[in-house]
């Protein structure tokens, strides 16, 4: 806070933030890189919902069926205790003796009555759980209210889950139920393995939701792959167009305004314009030559082609403009784009006419054909330095000035076709560029 000019209270000064109108807007990488995240995560979260699902029916089904089976076993403990039962002339219910262990495990424990009104006549002699008398008597009271079976699940004093079966069974004078059995068991083992495959499922749903959150990332990544390549070729292409006509240009105009004020003669004015013209042509030539390689745009037409015949055309067809160029050649027939290979071997002699020389001397270059696809190229100039050969193919790294698009257009065909391009100190001290492509096989 800053006070006022006045010396009035302090004056409270706000910085503004940039709005979203503000903002620069994306680039085109940008937004296909957020269009491979929201693929990612989509596919991520529609696998998550999807095995979340099938965890929890696989959950309920376990549930479920472990109940089925307790409830099952406990109508079967009932049905058999059931049989033992019988009535005397008077109706009047007879069980077994509760001594003789019957009761014991699971524990039986038999009610009668009518309706409502229903006490234990019956109970577990020894009996392998302890069952609350007041869960036994809710059961037991239910049952026989309703006429039907109970099934309900309570709490032991030692915490225990337990599982409780009330069955009335009707005597024969009266149609109310006047005898209700109920059964208890155990369920404490159940629980524990429905909550461990619980557990397991769950752990087992997590790691698949992050391993398919990990394939949609990937896929996603593959899938964006080509478009992101797309547009890094695209302003690969603008770059080179930026940097390589940048120069002939300028030169064009400061030619056109020396012309205009006089200040050199008009032949050579439209001499050195005509040179400067033919280097943007052949710059641009390259400049799309080298981004229809890179985008696969051209494809190659192979076909039986003699190399010496096509090096000594490129010779011919090339100005020596008072350069020496000696060709040895040796016949062989490789199998290659006509074009491309033209192209290739016509960027490596242009290159030796322009650098394989000291300055002001003509150059001196041997073109060597050999019988095993072979093309070597030896001036008498400078040489490469050792820290430059590897990186000599790549774009702006002649090391010379010029652009560099025509070796690493030349190194491109040699790898487009099977072969390669090397470059090596050559036996005069010069640079020997060394190209290779495969042989047409003999049938």
């Amino acid at each position: 806070m800053r006070p006022d000019r006045a010396g009035g209270a302090p004056v409270r000064r706000r910085r503004l933030r940039p709005g979203p109108a503000d903002r620069p807007p994306p680039t085109p990488a940008g937004r296909i890189r957020r269009l491979r995240r929201r693929i990612a995560l989509l596919f991520a979260l529609v696998s998550a919902l999807g095995l979340i699902g099938m965890t929890v029916i696989a959950v309920h089904a376990d549930d479920a069926s472990w109940r089925s089976q307790v409830d099952a076993d406990l109508k079967l403990r009932t049905s058999e205790f059931a049989a033992d039962l019988h009535y005397d002339e008077q109706g009047a219910v007879e069980y077994p003796d509760p001594r003789e262990g019957t009761y014991d495990c699971p524990p039986v424990t038999v009610f009668t009555g009518s309706g409502g009104n229903l006490t234990p006549a019956a109970s577990p002699h020894r009996p392998c759980l302890t069952v609350p008398a007041a869960a036994l008597q809710a059961a037991a009271t239910g049952a026989g209210r309703e006429g039907d079976l109970v099934l309900t699940t309570v709490t032991a004093p030692d915490g225990h889950p337990l599982r409780l079966s009330a069955q009335p069974f009707g005597g024969p004078a009266v149609e109310a139920a006047d005898v209700v059995v109920v059964t208890a068991v155990d369920v404490a083992k159940n629980v524990e393995d429905h909550d461990r495959m619980t557990l397991l499922l769950t752990a087992v749903c997590a790691v698949l939701v992050a391993v398919s959150a990990l394939a949609g990332r990937w896929l996603a990544g593959r899938a964006v792959r080509p478009a992101l390549a797309a547009i890094e070729q695209q302003e690969a292409f603008f770059a080179d167009a930026a940097h390589d006509l940048r120069t002939p240009v300028a030169s064009l105009r400061l030619l056109a305004e020396t012309g205009l004020r006089g200040e050199a003669e008009s032949t050579e004015i439209m001499r050195r314009t005509l040179r400067q013209s033919t280097r943007m042509s052949e710059l641009v030539d390259d400049l799309l030559t080298r981004a229809r390689l890179m985008a696969g745009a051209v494809p190659l037409d192979r076909e039986p082609l003699r190399l010496d015949q096509l090096v000594d055309a490129v010779v011919a067809d090339t100005p020596a403009d008072g350069h020496r160029v000696a060709v040895r050649a040796e016949p062989v027939v490789v199998l290659a784009d006509a074009g491309l290979l033209r192209r290739a071997v016509a960027n490596l002699l242009g290159n030796a006419l322009a650098h394989g020389h000291a300055p002001g001397e003509p150059a001196d270059v041997e073109i060597t054909v050999g019988a095993g696809g072979t093309v070597a190229v030896d001036d008498a100039g400078p040489g490469i330095p050792p820290e430059l050969a590897k990186s000599l193919f790549e774009r702006f790294r002649s090391g010379a000035g010029s652009s560099g698009l025509g070796l690493s257009i030349a190194a491109w065909v040699a790898h487009a076709h099977g072969g390669s391009l090397t470059v090596a100190r050559g036996a005069r001290g010069g640079a020997r560029f060394l190209l290779h492509v495969p042989v047409q096989k003999r049938p």
